[in-house]
């Protein structure tokens, strides 16, 4: 699927070293869609129909995550980016198929995490209808 935000934009692509080394620094190996995503745009921020969302640089995920203390409060779950407000997405790595989660940062907690998207492709065809 080609990517595209209604409004806003993608930032350059990530430098395929970076994106390569991601899953040693992260302890998980991301989903191919994301990997080959951040090849394509390192993050950015913009409109999906209604919603907005804001993807995270490949270099600030692991230190994004290790800041909300994501591993203490949602174990399992990988944060990839936010809707600019009070929620963000993830990745749900406890899952074999990794689907992608939308889960609160206040009162962050795993059981909070609600299955939305089993890929990218199905996370930008959702957050399209969701108004």
């Amino acid at each position: 699927m080609r990517y595209s935000l209604t409004e806003g934009q993608f930032d350059a692509p990530a430098e395929s070293t970076v994106v390569d080394g991601l899953s040693v620094r992260l302890g998980v190996v991301l989903p191919k869609d994301y990997s080959d995503f951040l090849k394509e745009h390192n993050g950015g921020e913009g409109f999906i129909g209604d919603n907005y969302i804001i993807f995270f640089k490949a270099e600030e995920l692991a230190d994004f995550n290790r800041e909300y203390e994501v591993a203490k409060y949602a174990p399992g779950i990988l944060l990839f980016a936010s809707n600019g407000g009070g929620e963000a997405y993830g990745f749900d790595t406890q899952d074999v198929e990794m689907p992608i989660v939308r889960i609160p940062f206040i009162f962050m907690e795993r059981q909070s995490a609600e299955t939305i998207a089993r890929d990218l492709d199905d996370l930008f065809a959702t957050l399209e209808d969701l108004k």
